[in-house]
């Protein structure tokens, strides 16, 4: 494993910071190494989604589409799920 420093931090960041891992039962060193490995995860996730950012596989949709048309599908299905 390797060690990481960051200088020059604020001590009200620094103070909010130690209150957030004392309310979670966590030391401050385990909690900043929650808060890197979970960024860490984010990246791969974005790299993941910009590798499949440009495909035109005909499924593009903006965001709120994919919501609206499910509720719509499901207005027209009725009740007990089948189509009306």
């Amino acid at each position: 494993m390797v060690a990481l420093q960051i200088r020059d931090v604020p001590e009200y960041v620094r103070d909010a910071l130690a209150a957030q891992a004392r309310a979670r039962g966590q030391s401050l060193q385990a909690y900043l190494l929650e808060l890197v490995e979970t960024q860490a995860r984010r990246l791969g996730n974005t790299a993941v989604l910009d590798r499949f950012a440009g495909r035109s596989d005909g499924t593009r949709s903006l965001p709120g589409e994919s919501a609206a048309e499910l509720n719509d599908q499901r207005e027209q299905r009725g009740p007990g799920g089948r189509a009306a």
